[in-house]
Formats: C-alpha cells, structure tokens, sequence
C-alpha cells in the first residue's frame, strides 16, 4: 500500500504536516544467537527495528505481523508484549518532510519466525540480524526499544519508556 493510501497518508492529506497522536507498534525480532532483526530505513538513513502505524480496523499485534513482512520479508507469529513506548521527548518524530508525528507504540518481541530477510519496501535500504552488543546508527526511539526489550530480559519487568 502507498503512502497516499494508507490512514495515515489520508490523514496528512486533511491536517497538512502538523503533530498527530499516532498509534502503532514495533517489534524484536530475535535470533537463536541473540541477533535482532533491523533494517537500514531509507527515510532517516539510520537503522531500526520493524513496526510502524495502525490502519484503521488494526489491532496492534496485526501491526506488529504487517510491518515486519513488509519491511523484511520475514513472517513472525507468537507476539509476547514487553513494553510501550510513549515518552514525548523520543518518540515524537519530525520526519525529513516536515510531518511530525507523536507515537504511542505497544513493544513486542518473538523467537518464532520464518524467512530471510529481504529489502520488501520502499522504507527499506537494506535488512539483516545485528548482536544488541552491536548496534549500528539508529533512530533514538528503536535504540531505546531494544535497550527496553535488554532490559525486560534481565527482569522481566514491563518497560515503560
């Protein structure tokens, strides 16, 4: 789906670029050897984890399934929700168009999944498993999901961030 046709397209296309109250999701997607699914995005030219915004009649886990097939190509299933993320500071975002989005995003992760990762959008310069010892570049709001999800792993405390 294009942009112009999604709810959130539509939305911008009736307020213009002003802040919205966006709601979504994202994801980590974890390897046996402890590897994350991330992908270089194409808008920011930085790197984060899969997820993005509800469409109308979505609910988040759907989300959650929707955007890391279209990003990734990789199709994952027995979400667990670990955080949510909701601190203005990072996540309201100025997008290099001038959009500026404020999001309330629900945090899942999951070890069931099946695929390879393939650049399967337009979002996407390129996909692969990266160690969270090791993160490359990232938007400041997908670094602290994955520091949120290091975090419950230790504790198992749900993160609020």
């Amino acid at each position: 789906m294009s942009f112009s046709e999604s709810y959130l397209g539509k939305l911008r296309a009736k307020v213009g670029s002003g802040c919205i109250l966006v709601p979504g999701a994202r994801v980590v997607v974890r390897r046996s050897d402890g590897c994350v699914l991330m992908q270089h995005r194409s808008d920011f030219n930085v790197w984060g984890i899969p997820g993005g915004n509800a469409e109308e009649g979505e609910d988040l886990q759907s989300v959650a399934i929707r955007e890391t097939m279209e990003e990734t190509g990789i199709r994952i299933w027995n979400l667990r929700p670990f955080g949510f993320g909701s601190d203005p500071q990072f996540e309201t975002v100025t997008f290099p168009n001038g959009d500026v989005c404020q999001f309330f995003v629900m945090m899942f992760y999951t070890d069931d999944f099946e695929g390879v990762p393939v650049v399967g959008d337009d979002e996407s310069k390129a996909v692969g498993w990266v160690h969270p010892d090791a993160l490359p570049d990232m938007l400041p709001n997908m670094r602290r999901s994955v520091e949120a999800f290091q975090r419950f792993e230790g504790t198992g405390v749900f993160q609020m961030i």
